[in-house]
């Protein structure tokens, strides 16, 4: 007996001789000289355009994260790009490796405790109990409390309340923003030390409040720091820094070893 094969299906976009169409607009037609970069990632992740309210609100997440100087992912991809200038697209897929549980990628992390913890953000739920929950859980296996601390901006991450505030304006500040926060409150006191809430914390809530799925939360920090990436290494380019990093730190590294 045959085997039935499932369908390959997409509805992200299609092609002809003279037509591109993507996620149902027109691209020359509708999409070109009407859509920013922000409004395009929107429509890509989500299958229709943003309302005004939530074109503000996102591309102010996406901007959030593209640049925040020489982070380990930008260190990385500058290095590559010194060993392979002809590869610049291999240059920023280094930089982009590096965003995980600890630089950007937290969001991801983020955004799925909140969901877990509160599957409903209409549901009447004690928000401080939670929170302690979550803290108390994480504790208990040793592990980092997603989104909370930063070892630059202590008390506060100045990008946090900047968002909070772009998505009260916009009517996205709700409930996984308060749980987010009653979290840093709860985990500051459970250290006894300064935790603020950092942005992929709060970019991990906001995302929650507009209905993305958890699961693509790294993605928007990926798309936001590839443009950073490309930024860094045409610095690079024009004002190298990777041998001067290299040769410096081969002989930090290494001083002890030779001979005095």
């Amino acid at each position: 007996m045959a085997k039935t094969r499932k369908p390959i299906r997409s509805e992200m976009a299609w092609s002809s001789a003279d037509r591109i169409v993507v996620r149902g607009k027109d691209l020359p037609g509708e999409i070109l000289g009407h859509f920013n970069l922000g409004d395009m990632a929107f429509l890509e992740l989500t299958g229709r355009a943003p309302s005004a309210k939530e074109s503000t609100l996102f591309n102010a997440m996406v901007v959030t994260l593209v640049e925040h100087g020489l982070t380990p992912s930008a260190i990385a991809a500058r290095m590559t790009y010194f060993g392979a200038p002809e590869a610049m697209q291999a240059a920023v897929a280094a930089g982009l490796c590096g965003l995980g549980s600890v630089f950007v990628g937290s969001t991801e992390a983020c955004a799925r405790m909140l969901v877990e913890a509160l599957p409903d953000p209409k549901a009447d739920a004690d928000l401080e109990a939670l929170a302690r929950e979550i803290v108390d859980a994480h504790r208990a296996r040793k592990a980092i409390v997603p989104g909370i601390g930063h070892p630059i901006h202590k008390p506060v991450d100045p990008r946090v309340p900047r968002l909070f505030e772009i998505a009260g304006d916009c009517g996205f500040y709700g409930a996984y923003c308060r749980l987010v926060e009653a979290v840093q409150q709860a985990a500051e006191r459970a250290a006894g030390k300064p935790l603020p809430l950092n942005a992929t914390g709060a970019l991990g809530a906001l995302a929650c409040e507009m209905g993305f799925d958890w699961r693509v939360c790294r993605g928007i920090g990926v798309m936001a720091r590839a443009v950073g990436l490309v930024g860094h290494l045409l610095e690079e380019a024009r004002a190298p820094i990777s041998a001067e990093i290299w040769h410096r730190t081969d002989d930090e590294a290494s001083e002890d070893l030779k001979p005095k």
